[in-house]
């Protein structure tokens, strides 16, 4: 596999030469992974941003076709399902072919894939999920955001909410799960086996939806049956 490393810290006429030096050396590889087209901002008059979390650059890995790009610098626009980089020549935000985009690590860790199979649902978009646990069955958060108009008259016209779906995955099957008792009843599991692995605990589905379907599928992989598919 190949690994490029990349940096957003340029700053100064020597640091713009060393960048540019190290994009033109790289060029074969740049060339595939920076031509989306430049990221445009969003208007002064909304209120919030629409990135995962932090509207600051950190850096993170890319997976693109084999070749892993480490200490890129990231930002995920989970309005639009996009991945935005920096440009290291024009000092601007760019856009990665989504596409192109195999999986991507955030600052904090959070780690993105792209998956197909799932464009019945609404906010699909692009494709990426977060990989909340990542084994046999797999448990995937869809973090969106959405513009909504303010109410109060003021500087602002409109605001970003944020969202979250939950899902199970299995084989290319996505199983969405908005209730507790439609994830009990996917993973092939009693009522009575989950309230004895959930004793002592505080925790419940609706105020922690994310623990608590990780606990879930972690009960089923102890389980000395083997997993043949979500029941219906």
């Amino acid at each position: 596999m190949t690994i490029i490393v990349w940096s957003a810290c340029a700053q100064g006429e020597r640091d713009r030469v060393e960048y540019k030096t190290l994009y033109e050396d790289q060029l074969p590889y740049f060339q595939e992974l920076i031509t989306g087209g430049q990221y445009a901002d969003s208007p002064k008059y909304y209120d919030g941003h629409p990135f995962y979390k932090s509207r600051t650059f950190e850096l993170g890995t890319l997976s693109i076709n084999g070749i892993l790009y480490t200490e890129v610098p990231l930002l995920y626009d989970d309005l639009a399902d996009w991945v935005v980089t920096f440009h290291p020549v024009y000092n601007q935000k760019i856009l990665i072919k989504s596409e192109k985009v195999d999986q991507f690590s955030l600052g904090d860790g959070s780690v993105f894939r792209n998956f197909e199979n799932n464009q019945n649902y609404l906010h699909d978009r692009n494709g990426f999920y977060q990989v909340l646990y990542d084994q046999e069955i797999k448990v995937l958060a869809k973090r969106y955001k959405e513009l909504k108009a303010v109410k109060e008259v003021g500087n602002y016209t409109k605001e970003y909410e944020s969202y979250e779906d939950y899902f199970l995955f299995y084989q290319n099957e996505f199983r969405t799960i908005r209730k507790k008792k439609q994830a009990i009843k996917a993973l092939g599991l009693s009522k009575k086996d989950v309230k004895r692995h959930l004793r002592g605990r505080s925790l419940y589905f609706r105020a922690n939806k994310e623990e608590y379907l990780l606990e879930l599928v972690k009960l089923r992989a102890s389980s000395s049956e083997p997993f043949e598919g979500f029941a219906e």
